[in-house]
C-alpha cells in the first residue's frame, strides 16, 4: 500500500467504515471530488450518492450515503452522513420500489414542500441503484 490517508464514515446511527484508505471518491454537491493523502483542508455537502474508497492492491469498497457533510483534513477524512449503507448491503428491490414509488408522488404533486420531499426521495433511490449497477458492471 502506498501513501494513505484514515478516512471516518459514520452516520445517525453508527459507524459503517473506519481504516487506512489510499483515495477517497465522494459526491460533493459541486461534483464528485477525489482526495488522496495530504489534501488540503475542504469542508462541503454531500450529495446522494457513492463514496468509494480505494483500499490498495486494487480492493474498492463502496458506501451508499443520502447525503451530508464531507470534512477534509492533511491525514483525515470525515463523511457524516444522514443515512450511510454498505453497498453490498442495498436492496435493488426496494430502491426501485421507492423509486417507483417517488415518481408516482412527483406526478401527483404541484410544487411546496411534499414535492421537494418526493424529489429528494427519487434522487435516493437513483443513486442506490446507479450504485448496484456499477458494482454489477466490476464484477462482470
Amino acid at each position: 500500500m502506498g501513501m494513505t490517508i484514515h478516512i471516518d464514515i459514520v452516520s445517525a446511527e453508527l459507524s459503517i467504515y473506519s481504516g487506512l484508505v489510499e483515495m477517497v471518491f465522494a459526491p460533493a454537491e459541486m461534483g464528485e471530488v477525489g482526495i488522496a493523502p495530504q489534501h488540503t483542508p475542504l469542508l462541503t455537502r454531500l450529495k446522494p450518492g457513492n463514496v468509494r474508497l480505494q483500499l490498495g492492491n486494487g480492493k474498492e469498497k463502496n458506501i451508499y450515503v443520502s447525503g451530508g457533510i464531507l470534512e477534509v483534513q492533511p491525514h483525515i477524512v470525515t463523511v457524516l452522513a444522514n443515512t450511510a449503507i454498505r453497498a453490498d448491503e442495498l436492496d435493488h428491490a426496494e430502491a426501485e420500489k421507492a423509486k417507483k414509488a417517488a415518481e408516482e408522488t412527483l406526478a401527483k404533486l404541484d410544487k411546496g414542500d411534499d414535492y421537494d420531499n418526493a424529489q429528494i426521495q427519487l434522487a435516493e433511490a437513483i443513486a442506490q441503484l446507479k450504485i448496484m449497477d456499477s458494482i454489477k458492471k466490476e464484477m462482470r
